[in-house]
């Protein structure tokens, strides 16, 4: 089922950063689409590891993976475990100091996260949105020159 190297790379990561030696239930399907470069709206059960979901494509494909969710206690969470485990993830939402803010904005336009968690009122009007904005045309432009 689905393409050999996007399954490879998928699991390893899934063993490496997680710990895990395999996919439950849809997560291996849904995570080769969006590893592909598809779209996808994923309804699963509380405890169904949807977090997975989008934690490994954001960790197998190139750029920042950008996660929006007003979920703030669950983002610091995710962000905290995600960092124990060596994966460069931050979060921008309004429980931050401005200083905190700012050294997130700058990782994240450096390219130096792998996976942003964003509060909605953080990516409406903010210098965040700027930021990604401006991150997102320089990941594309490192893309097409083949980089990462």
């Amino acid at each position: 089922m689905g393409l050999p190297g996007i399954s490879d790379a998928a699991a390893e990561v899934l063993h490496r950063v997680f710990g895990y030696s395999s996919f439950r239930g849809q997560q291996q399907e849904i995570i080769e689409h969006l590893c592909a470069g598809g779209d996808a709206i994923a309804l699963m059960p509380t405890g169904s590891g949807k977090s997975l979901c989008y934690q490994i494509p954001a960790l197998v494909r190139a750029g920042t993976g950008v996660v929006i969710s007003p979920l703030i206690a669950l983002m610091q969470d995710q962000v905290d475990a995600l960092n124990v485990l060596g994966v460069r993830a931050g979060f921008l939402n309004s429980t931050q100091d401005p200083d905190s803010r700012r050294g997130v904005e700058y990782a994240f336009g450096d390219g130096k996260l792998d996976l942003l968690y964003l509060a909605p009122e953080r990516g409406s009007g903010s210098t965040a949105t700027y930021r990604c904005r401006s991150a997102s045309a320089r990941s594309r432009r490192r893309r097409r020159r083949g980089a990462r």
